[in-house]
């Protein structure tokens, strides 16, 4: 018993009472706020006032500038090369883009499941600023509305039509087939895409609206690095953030204009699907966002997204409806089921067989087929599960900063709830009403004898004395007719062109000419083989036409409503674009601006400028070529923001554990974070990283020693592994230029000795943090080791040299990094 409680109790003491005050609480974030260091440049005044990062602006603007000039002058170049990069991301990282969206998703459950869950995005007086019904129009509007009008038909009938792993076996049932594709279809428009918006809106939301922080993607790294994110790395996550969002914005809107520009021609053929026509578009589009984001979330992208939604709405139950009702429903219901059933299987699939090689003997071994007959194709991963990922994670910044700054006020639970369930669910009711309707209208097509064609124009387009001498020796014969690839006998019409010019033969009066059956083809290729006739398009052979007819196609087969139903899909279609597009100049001149939530109008104007300007730049000098190469770009940059996102999971976590007191924010940490030597002019920290790039193990003995812990046997190790690991890699240099050398493979037992490397370190590292009780854990002790081990090395370094730690404050308060506005420092352990 302490003397303060003796004196409380003891008998011989007659004074009052004395009260023992109750053990200081657990130190947590909570109610703090966290000053802004970012550098500003401010001029102007009214309507022409500017705020933005000077740093941020001109970098991102310069980058767009010569990346854009690349894909203009260069355009199949950067076409190839874009689609070089992606091939090999499959080939080399599909298990990381996979396995990543199981673990983020993984982490929302636990949050959604744990005590963070009833936290606000806002203080915990504040209410929501939207209505659910505004704010789910909104998510849905800024997150998938574009896409589901260009994919809803379009992807069932790619995954039924067309060769994948799930259809590869040839004795597989058709309606088997349907279901995949529908299954498939859910997959990549499910939970595993909305997971990547929720999980940076939920960090973004919750350090923006609870802690002051600005709404940029750099605040995302200050519960890991602290006031580190106001220098040039915080920069550099901006100007990344501000590329990929600009690139996607872009290349949706040159994309879809192509779509529109076909919707208007399907229309009305006089209207010609051109680059002319599609600039008009573009900046059609751009002037009424530029409008919209002129006057703010609450006023024109609100009532825009209200608009859209109603009527999408209002086509989505009007084809349920049209169509077959009771098979749409129990497909419905029945697809539900098949997604939660292959949810686990699909969400870990990574075609590891189709990817690596064909499964030659397959027929020694009893099966059908052999040499990969049976197999799906092994570019399949890469132009569907691979590219949806990639182009989720690259909208992130974009879609996931949208989604915070409109949910403020709400709960991280009533947050998931509404982004995880409604939008996935509403998603699901529509890529299944309208895939399935598509599906149904592809075979009922089929059944009527529909098909696709394959007409060559070079012969369509012969003038009269060219195809007098050409054809001399042809003849109307199936084999004479060589007006479908080519004009050699290979070359022949098969049996579907065959077969209408069969009809056509048998119509006439007359023995038709050759002439006339040439000129029968070039007239009508527009619809031959895909529609019944020119003017009855009841059935639609959908698998024939290019992605962007296919939903114009599917909704023109419902009679007398198919004109009103495309028109009415044409007008969502612009107001959907417009939404993409207001909201992505506004997000872009956010992260430009530091994170300010009402950025100058004048600055608005610019970035939705720079869209348009881009889209027709890229458009009228390299056509489609340029705006797949910069959407190519953009999947891309998925990898590394895939890495970006790893490190939000772990920032979430942490920022919420601070802010329940589960983490002491302000407890030991090592004196030097891990990107101090790359953030900060400290020339001893520069020698510091150079020298134990080279030195570690000498290091290691004096930490190791100094500590009073085992030091030989853990510096003796590291020694041979990293000299072993250093002089096979020149090993297999020396082979690359001289493969005489039998030396091939040599590489593997180089990476073996650096993870006997790392796990060494990552020893010593885990040793000395639990020594001064710095928090953290072996798996990021290990990736630290890994992929930075010389900054590693610095920590433990300076450990040795007069504790090493930074400094507490006589409250436990660390002042080495983060600065509160009520005169407080703070930092979070790294």
């Amino acid at each position: 018993m302490s003397e303060l409680e003796g004196a409380k109790y003891h008998p011989v003491n007659h004074g009052p009472p004395i009260t023992i005050p109750d053990p200081p609480a657990r130190p947590t974030w909570a109610g703090a706020v966290i000053k802004d260091q970012s550098l500003w440049f401010k001029c102007g005044y009214g309507p022409l006032k500017l705020k933005l990062n000077p740093v941020v602006t001109i970098m991102s603007v310069v980058i767009i500038v010569a990346f854009i000039l690349w894909c203009v002058l260069e355009s199949a170049h950067a076409l190839v090369s874009f689609n070089t990069a992606k091939t090999w991301i499959t080939m080399t990282f599909t298990w990381l883009y996979v396995g990543s969206q199981d673990v983020w998703a993984l982490v929302i459950i636990a949050i959604y499941f744990s005590k963070y869950g009833n936290m606000k995005l806002g203080q915990d007086d504040e209410v929501p600023e939207y209505n659910d019904a505004t704010w789910f129009c909104m998510l849905y509007a800024c997150g998938i509305g574009v896409g589901l009008f260009f994919f809803g038909v379009a992807e069932p009938i790619w995954h039924y039509a067309y060769p994948n792993r799930y259809n590869a076996d040839k004795y597989m049932p058709d309606n088997e087939v349907a279901q995949h594709a529908i299954n498939l279809t859910l997959f990549h428009w499910g939970i595993h895409g909305w997971v990547v918006y929720a999980m940076v809106a939920i960090l973004l939301g919750f350090l923006t609206f609870r802690k002051g922080m600005p709404m940029t993607m750099k605040s995302c790294f200050y519960p890991l690095i602290g006031n580190r994110i106001y220098g040039w790395l915080g920069d550099a996550i901006d100007i990344f953030s501000i590329l990929t969002t600009l690139f996607g914005v872009c290349t949706s809107l040159g994309l879809g204009t192509m779509q529109v520009n076909k919707g208007l021609n399907f229309l009305n053929p006089d209207i010609e699907v051109g680059t002319k026509n599609q600039v008009i578009i573009i900046w059609a589009i751009t002037a009424l966002a530029t409008t919209s984001v002129l006057t703010g979330i609450g006023m024109g992208i609100r009532r825009l997204s209200e608009i859209c939604f109603s009527l999408g709405m209002v086509i989505m139950m009007m084809v349920l409806f049209l169509d077959d009702t009771w098979y749409l429903l129990n497909l419905f219901c029945q697809s539900l089921g098949y997604y939660f059933q292959w949810i686990i299987q699909l969400g870990f699939h990574c075609d590891a067989f189709e990817l690596s090689t064909k499964s030659y003997g397959a027929r020694d071994r009893g099966r059908e087929f052999d040499d990969g007959e049976g197999d799906g194709p092994a570019g399949w991963m890469d132009a569907w599960t691979i590219f949806y990922w990639g182009w989720w994670i690259s909208w992130s910044p974009f879609v996931g900063m949208f989604i915070a700054k409109i949910s403020r006020g709400r709960t991280i639970r009533e947050f998931i709830n509404g982004t995880m369930t409604a939008p996935v669910m509403y998603s699901f009711l529509w890529l299944v009403i309208f895939g399935g309707a598509g599906i149904r209208t592809e075979r009922l097509a089929a059944g009527q004898g529909l098909c696709c064609t394959s007409w060559n124009s070079t012969v369509l387009n012969w003038d009269p004395v060219t195809f007098a001498v050409q054809t001399t020796s042809w003849s109307v014969s199936k084999t004479g007719l060589k007006v479908c690839n080519g004009v050699d006998e290979s070359a022949a019409c098969g049996t579907c062109e065959w077969n209408l010019v069969e009809a056509f033969v048998t119509a006439q009066d007359e023995p038709p000419t050759l002439r006339g059956v040439v000129d029968y083809i070039s007239e009508n290729q527009r619809w031959l083989g895909k529609y019944k006739s020119e003017t009855d398009r009841s059935f639609a052979r959908l698998s024939c036409m290019p992605s962007e007819e296919m939903w114009f196609a599917n909704i023109s087969t419902y009679g007398d409503m198919g004109p009103f139903l495309c028109i009415t899909s044409l007008v969502a279609l612009i107001l959907y674009f417009v939404t993409s597009s207001d909201s992505g100049s506004l997000v872009i001149d956010i992260m430009s601006a530091n994170g300010d939530q009402d950025p100058p109008a004048l600055q608005r104007v610019f970035w939705a400028l720079i869209e348009g300007g881009t889209a027709t730049a890229l458009l009228v000098a390299g056509g489609s070529d340029s705006l797949k190469a910069l959407q190519t770009a953009s999947v891309a940059a998925g990898l590394p923001y895939t890495i970006i996102l790893c490190f939000v999971c772990v920032s979430t976590w942490r920022a919420l554990a601070m802010e329940a007191g589960d983490l002491n924010p302000y407890g030991p940490d090592f004196a030097v974070s891990l990107v101090d030597p790359f953030s900060q002019m400290r020339p001893k920290l520069w020698l510091g990283v150079i020298k134990n790039a080279f030195l570690t193990p000498f290091t290691l003995y004096r930490t190791m020693k100094t500590h009073k812990m085992g030091a030989m046997i853990p510096a003796i190790a590291s020694a041979i592994c990293w000299a072993g690991w250093i002089i096979i890699m020149i090993l297999e240099i020396v082979y690359l230029t001289n493969p005489t050398i039998k030396l091939n493979g040599i590489y593997s037992l180089a990476w073996v000795l650096y993870l006997g490397f790392v796990t060494v370190v990552t020893a010593a590292r885990v040793n000395i943090r639990n020594h001064y009780g710095i928090h953290g854990n072996p798996i990021e002790d290990f990736f630290a080791v890994l992929f930075m081990y010389p900054s590693v090395m610095v920590q433990l370094e300076l450990v040795s040299e007069n504790g090493g730690l930074a400094p507490l404050m006589p409250d436990n308060r660390n002042p080495q990094i983060s600065e509160f506005t009520n005169g407080k420092n703070h930092e979070a352990a790294v």
